[in-house]
């Protein structure tokens, strides 16, 4: 019988950042509980395999990269894109049975894309918009974080950013953004939160990036999508000229755009960026921005990662919502919905 798990297999997620797929050298990455090399072939196109040889079981990615092929370190079988083993020595036939299972991986918006579940399922259409990370008309950067917790945690704390106000209390957050409930509406795998805050003090990160003095109204719209893709849109607009009702020319607008990729139930890898659509060409900007937001980030870690520890520590303890968690109540709900059917299918 197969293990519990949290996270559903037939999904894309990322397993690295475009940049990091190179033709010099294998990378390893676990998604999902399942091992895998990956490298970029002469046509710049990806390929990943389950990161084991054959032969001996010895993981792949410890060999190294030749005419678009991986060559396994311990006895020099090569392994194609298609999982099909095209060199053995010392023996001219090749074992027709000798291959490796080969995952569906794409590349978009900057990312590298594995499917962990059922080949026959992996449809291109299911990889979750996140297109502000190459549009020519946001700028930014991002960076990944390497977490000691379960995925769905950044999940959670993603969905109800009530935490800004104590976690990050000198930089995005203060005390309006807990005084200011959120609206949550669904619709198939996605969820939307929504918080505005009108006429209020701008925390410190804000008030730089406006730089103008007076109120502001704030805006908070969560999206996510399952199982693990969260795209903020947020900002601020001088208080009272039309943001709520659409009109943000005078205020400054970013989308944080985060995806948690699971590697196994108490390991994640967390890769996000910070775009903003003003000083489009201002690498210095670019630079601050990411920087101060890997520390916010890091705040996070510290919270999510003593909170994994505790969970496992105190197993007959339930985590506990209030009228905050209603997103993430709805998000978990989904991902349980897109678990449960895969067993149900598996099981038929």
């Amino acid at each position: 019988m197969e293990a519990l798990r949290s996270f559903p297999l037939n999904a894309w997620y990322v397993a690295a950042w475009s940049h990091e797929v190179g033709k010099k050298e294998p990378l390893a990455r676990t998604v999902c509980g399942k091992r895998m090399v990956l490298w970029r072939k002469s046509d710049n196109s990806v390929a990943a395999l389950e990161d084991v040889c054959w032969h001996r079981l010895a993981p792949l990615s410890l060999g190294w990269l030749e005419k678009d092929n991986v060559v396994c370190s311990y006895h020099g079988l090569a392994f194609d894109g298609k999982g099909r083993c095209t060199h053995m020595p010392s023996q001219d036939k090749l074992n027709p049975n000798a291959k490796v299972h080969a995952y569906p991986v794409l590349e978009k918006f900057r990312y590298v894309w594995v499917w962990p579940g059922d080949p026959a399922l992996a449809d291109p259409a299911l990889v979750p918009d996140m297109h502000w990370n190459d549009d020519p008309e946001w700028a930014g950067d991002g960076k990944t974080l390497f977490a000691k917790c379960n995925y769905r945690l950044f999940v959670d704390n993603l969905m109800d950013l009530t935490h800004e106000s104590f976690v990050h209390s000198t930089s995005i957050g203060n005390k309006h953004v807990a005084e200011q409930p959120m609206t949550t509406t669904h619709s198939g795998r996605t969820v939307t939160s929504t918080r505005w805050m009108l006429d209020i003090d701008a925390p410190p990160f804000w008030r730089m990036q406006l730089d103008k003095p007076g109120n502001v109204d704030r805006w908070q719209i969560i999206r996510f999508e399952a199982p693990c893709t969260i795209v903020l849109d947020v900002g601020v607009a001088l208080a009272g000229t039309g943001a709520p009702q659409g009109d943000r020319s005078q205020g400054v607008n970013g989308r944080v755009l985060n995806t948690i990729t699971p590697e196994t139930e108490t390991t994640c890898m967390y890769f996000w960026s910070m775009l903003r659509n003003y000083r489009l060409r201002d690498q210095t900007l670019t630079t601050q921005l990411r920087e101060a937001n890997a520390n916010i980030f890091l705040e996070d870690q510290v919270i999510v990662e003593a909170q994994q520890r505790a969970i496992l520590e105190n197993p007959q303890m339930p985590l506990r919502n209030l009228n905050i968690d209603a997103g993430s109540m709805r998000a978990r709900h989904i991902v349980d919905e897109m678990i449960a059917a895969e067993t149900r299918t598996a099981a038929a």
